[in-house]
C-alpha cells in the first residue's frame, strides 16, 4: 500500500467523483481509477458504492479513510521534522488545546519564541480531553494543554499558571441575572449545557451526591456555540468565564457559581518523545516560562 496511492484514495473519497478528483490531482481519469481499483484488490474489499453520478464510500472504505488520514498526517509530521533537522531558524510544532482563557500564557510563550525563530509555526488543534490526548498518542500532536489532571504514568507535565473559574452564562433578561453569583440550588429544574467532560470530570466534585439533580438538556464542547443557543433561549451555559462576550450588547452575562469550582490547565507531552529541533527548543522555552 503506497502512500501516493492513499492520497489519490483520499481525493476520490472527498471529491465523490473520479473526474473532479483526477483534475485536483493533476493525473488522467483512468489512471487514477486504474491505482483505485489496484487498491480495493490489494485489500479485498470494494472501498466505494459507485453510481452514475457519484462514488460514495462504504464501510470499508469509511474505515479506510480513518486509517490513511492517520497515516497520512504521521508521514506529513516526519517529514516536516526531517526537513528542520537543519534549519533551526524555524519549523512547525502541532498543538492540541483546551478551551480556555488561560490559553493567552500559550500566545505569551507562542509570540516571544518567533521573535527569536520568526520562521516558527505553529498549528492548534481545539478540543475536549480526550480527542486532544488521543491525537497526542497517536503522534500526530507534539505538545497538548488541557483540563484534567494528567495520567503521570504516560505523559509528562507543566502547570500553567492561573485557573479557570466556572460560572453560569444567562440571558439579561433572566431572573438569574440579577444575582452576583449562582448556587447549586438556583440551577435545579435549569435546562444547562455544558461539556461531556465537564459532566464526568468536573461537576461531580462540586454537586457531589446532587448531580442527578441537574437536569442537562444538552451538550457543546465549544463555548461559543453553546452561548448561541442560550441567546435563542435553549437554557443556560455552564462555563469557564472569560470564553463568552458578556458586554451590554452581546444580551449575555455570566455569574459565578458557589461554592467556587475551579480548573486547571495543564501542557502535556508523552514520556520518553523524541521531538524535531523546533519543538525540544519550543518545549524548553515553556519550561523555562512555567518552572
Amino acid at each position: 500500500m503506497e502512500i501516493r496511492v492513499l492520497r489519490y484514495f483520499l481525493a476520490v473519497a472527498r471529491e465523490e467523483n473520479m473526474t473532479r478528483a483526477a483534475e485536483r490531482l493533476h493525473i488522467s481519469q483512468p489512471s487514477l481509477s486504474k491505482e483505485v481499483k489496484k487498491l480495493e484488490e490489494e485489500l479485498g474489499h470494494a472501498l466505494f458504492i459507485r453510481t452514475n453520478k457519484n462514488m460514495r464510500l462504504n464501510d470499508e472504505g469509511m474505515l479506510l479513510r480513518k486509517r490513511a488520514e492517520d497515516i497520512l498526517a504521521m508521514v506529513d509530521k516526519t517529514a516536516e521534522e526531517f526537513s528542520q533537522l537543519d534549519n533551526i531558524i524555524g519549523g512547525e510544532i502541532r498543538i492540541g488545546c483546551a478551551e480556555s482563557y488561560l490559553i493567552k500564557y500559550l500566545a505569551r510563550s507562542i509570540k516571544d519564541f518567533k521573535e527569536r525563530y520568526p520562521n516558527f509555526i505553529f498549528h492548534i488543534f481545539s478540543g475536549d480531553t480526550e480527542p486532544v490526548a488521543e491525537r497526542l498518542d497517536r503522534g500526530i500532536l507534539d505538545l497538548a494543554v488541557i483540563v484534567e489532571p494528567p495520567n503521570l504514568s504516560k505523559y509528562n507535565y507543566l502547570s500553567i499558571p492561573e485557573s479557570d473559574k466556572w460560572g453560569l452564562v444567562m440571558r439579561r433578561d433572566s431572573p438569574l441575572a440579577k444575582k452576583e453569583s449562582v448556587t447549586l440550588d438556583d440551577l435545579y429544574g435549569l435546562p444547562l449545557f455544558c461539556s461531556e467532560q465537564s459532566i464526568r470530570a468536573d461537576f461531580p466534585r462540586w454537586c457531589g451526591d446532587n448531580m442527578d439533580k441537574l437536569t442537562f438538556a444538552g451538550t457543546v464542547n465549544l463555548a461559543y456555540n453553546g452561548s448561541v443557543f442560550v441567546k435563542e433561549g435553549l437554557g443556560y451555559l455552564l462555563s469557564f468565564e472569560h470564553l463568552i462576550d458578556t458586554s451590554t450588547e452581546s444580551g449575555l452575562c455570566f455569574r459565578p457559581i458557589r461554592p467556587t469550582l475551579e480548573t486547571n490547565m495543564y501542557i502535556i507531552w508523552k514520556k520518553y518523545q523524541v521531538f524535531s529541533p523546533i519543538a525540544e527548543l519550543f518545549l524548553k522555552k515553556l519550561k523555562d516560562d512555567y518552572h
